[in-house]
Order: C-alpha cells, then sequence, then structure tokens
C-alpha cells in the first residue's frame, strides 16, 4: 500500500478543499472548506451553475445589498457541500464567516442558517459541521450549537488552552493548525524549518491528543494546515488530518511504511495534570502565548479578508433582473 492508504487505515483522511473534481480523485471520508477555497472553486466554469443558483435565491429573497450578499455567500457554501456529500460518506464543515468571530450570538444565528438550508437540501445535518473562529466567543456559540444538536468544528487552534475551551463545552472536533504554528516559530527562531518530530506544529497537536485522550474527552483531533507529508506522517493515528490534494496526491507516489505515532491507548496511560478553564484563565493563558495570541488574530483577518474577496465576486455576478 502507498503511504495515503496506509495512514487511511489509522487515521480518517479529509480533503482540505473545495474542489470537488480532486475530492472524487483522492475519495476522503470527509472534506473541509473555507471562503478562499470557495472563492478558487466559484471561478471554475464546472461550478457555474451552483454559483447561479445561490444568486437566483438570493435575488427572490431579498432586495438589501447586505442582506442578499450575505444569502449568496451561505447558499453558495451549501451549494458545494451538498455535491461534496454525494461523493463523500462521511461530513463536510461549512464555515461561519470569520467577522463574526467576536460575537457569540451572530455566530449561533449564521449557525443555524447554514444549517436550515442543508435542510432544505435534504441533508442529513449529521453530516454537517460549522466551523467556527476559537475565540472565546466562538467556542460559547460553539457550546450553544452543540446543545441544539449542530455540531461544530472549531477552527483557527494554535493552543492547548483552545482545545480545552472547545472540549469543556462539548465540541465535536477541533482544528489546530500545524503548518501555520511551525511558520511563526521559524520567523521567531530564525530557523529554515524542523525535523518532524521537532517541528512546533506537530509536538502541540501531539499534547492536545494526549490531554484529550488522557483526560476522556469525547471531542476529537482534526490536525490541519501541513506544509509537507512528513508533519503529516509524524502524526498518523491522530483522529482526523484534512490534508490539501497537492499532499494527498504526494502521499498517494509515495511507497514505505507508515508507523502509528498517536495512540489512544497509550495516551491514556499518561498522568497528564488537569487545567481548570474559564474565561479569565483563557484569555490570560491566551495573554501568555505570544505565538496562538498573533496566530489567532492573523488568521481570522486572512478568512474575513478571503470572505470578502467571495463577497465581493458573487456581489459583482449578481445582476438586478430586467
Amino acid at each position: 500500500m502507498n503511504k495515503l492508504e496506509q495512514l487511511k487505515k489509522m487515521t480518517t483522511v479529509v480533503a482540505d478543499t473545495g474542489d470537488i473534481d480532486a475530492i472524487g480523485t483522492y475519495k476522503p471520508t470527509d472534506t473541509t472548506t473555507n471562503p478562499s477555497l470557495l472563492f478558487k472553486a466559484a471561478q471554475k466554469p464546472q461550478y457555474e451553475h451552483l454559483l447561479q443558483d445561490a444568486i437566483d435565491y438570493a435575488m427572490a429573497r431579498s432586495a438589501d445589498g447586505e442582506t442578499r450578499a450575505i444569502d449568496i455567500m451561505d447558499k453558495l457554501a451549501v451549494n458545494f457541500g451538498v455535491e461534496i456529500l454525494k461523493i463523500i460518506p462521511g461530513r463536510i464543515s461549512t464555515e461561519v464567516d470569520a467577522r463574526l468571530s467576536f460575537d457569540t450570538l451572530a455566530t449561533v444565528a449564521r449557525a443555524e442558517s447554514l444549517i436550515n438550508l442543508y435542510k432544505q437540501a435534504g441533508i442529513d445535518t449529521s453530516r454537517v459541521l460549522i466551523k467556527i473562529a476559537s475565540t472565546w466567543e466562538g467556542i460559547q456559540a460553539a457550546g450553544q450549537l452543540e446543545q441544539r444538536g449542530i455540531h461544530c468544528n472549531l477552527t483557527l487552534m494554535f493552543s492547548l488552552t483552545q482545545a480545552i475551551a472547545a472540549a469543556e463545552v462539548g465540541g465535536t472536533l477541533i482544528s489546530p493548525f500545524v503548518g501555520r504554528i511551525m511558520d511563526w516559530y521559524k520567523k521567531a527562531e530564525g530557523v529554515d524549518g524542523y525535523r518532524a518530530e521537532d517541528d512546533p506544529g506537530v509536538q502541540s497537536v501531539t499534547q492536545i491528543y494526549n490531554y484529550y485522550k488522557s483526560h476522556n474527552y469525547p471531542t476529537v483531533v482534526m490536525g490541519a494546515s501541513f506544509r509537507n507529508i512528513d508533519e503529516i506522517l509524524e502524526l498518523a493515528g491522530c483522529d482526523l488530518l484534512t490534508i490539501s490534494p497537492d499532499l494527498m496526491k504526494e502521499l498517494r507516489n509515495s511507497e514505505g511504511d507508515v508507523p502509528r505515532r498517536l495512540d489512544p491507548e497509550k495516551a491514556r496511560g499518561m498522568n497528564i495534570e488537569t487545567i481548570p478553564m474559564h474565561e479569565s484563565a483563557f484569555r490570560w493563558m491566551m495573554n501568555e502565548d505570544p505565538m496562538a495570541t498573533e496566530k489567532l488574530a492573523e488568521g481570522i483577518r486572512n478568512f474575513a479578508s478571503d470572505a470578502l474577496k467571495l463577497e465581493k465576486f458573487v456581489t459583482q455576478m449578481c445582476v438586478e433582473p430586467a
């Protein structure tokens, strides 16, 4: 078996793309998207019908420009999600606008709107994860949504602090970002790179995984944002890993053994101290972690910028009927 096939034996592989053709090629279990990926996909001719359907939906609902743009964005995300769910056996992660990352109530409302669109499309919403940035406000929104039966993917995660808070509210899944953590440390330490086992991003996900398993949290860990396949292979055995099509292709074309690196039974045998988590502790611990603070803020800005690009693109495509 190639390395991708071996990895799939111990870890759920998730496609980090909005490209439906690529998903069909690499056959992941789950898929996750974001506005940047949707922006690229929406410009491809083969997906024009998904965009036009979103425009028609929004035009019929509202004459207000701002409301219409939101409607197009949400319907487009759901349209892609519906198509992707036709070819994968698992779940799709659909993102709430990052510009709502510090507004719990607005995040909850937008998430419920997305879920209603999936319901209208006849989708079993147990196959949908709502992606929310791992701010304190976002994590609290996820807690409220989980209580209402809406499952969440806490994204833009860079620290054990965020991970504990997400697990405490009952988040379904978290997405710690491996490559972006490495990027920060490379710049801070003035190095060109790290061996996979010494990679700060790999170490962060390993720490979170072991903490979760040792404390029997049901929240699952999905490593994300990889820069190379060595990072991926060093996390073999993680609950899930979300991987770009380019890196999946590289894994599929690679031979050799893939040993398990993360093991739930080993983690359960570790004596890891419990860290109490509440709002003031969360904010202080984030304050004391410059990497997590900077990368979270940067990630929200970048996701918001991507959302704005997509919004401008779809708005320009939206022409008033004659």
